[in-house]
């Protein structure tokens, strides 16, 4: 535990166990006393688990996958004058083509991350990166 965790108002609530992953019930006792810590341990609970998908994922990747993600992240893009074109796939990357409202939005890089990727990732777990190619 780290000094910063020591000093938190929800120290008591933290394991000891390195290895411990937080169920939502931990996460929201811990948010109640202190909502960063809770945001940091959730943001790298989600990054230790995407980082194991990826490498120990070699499974095939489908076309039809990859086409179903990229419509739900079309209709969510959408709602807010974006939309996403799926321009291929390439060994384990597939690359997209943010059109519309996203083209030049200072939000596009954080869409293409935590809406495109999840979705892609959700569906096709062999998928290593995905891009916006211009």
């Amino acid at each position: 535990m780290s000094n910063s965790q020591q000093s938190s108002p929800a120290a008591h609530l933290l394991s000891d166990n390195s290895e411990h992953v937080y169920s939502d019930e931990e996460l929201d006792a811990i948010e109640q006393l202190d909502a960063a810590l809770a945001l940091r341990i959730d943001r790298m609970q989600f990054l230790a688990k995407q980082a194991r998908v990826v490498q120990d994922c070699d499974e095939p990747i489908h076309i039809e996958d990859v086409s179903l993600a990229i419509e739900e992240a079309r209709k969510i893009l959408q709602q807010d004058g974006g939309d996403l074109e799926l321009v291929g796939i390439y060994d384990r990357t597939v690359r997209v083509r943010l059109k519309g409202a996203c083209v030049g939005c200072p939000n596009a890089a954080l869409d293409l991350k935590n809406v495109v990727e999840r979705l892609i990732r959700a569906h096709a777990p062999g998928v290593q990166r995905i891009e916006n190619v211009f």
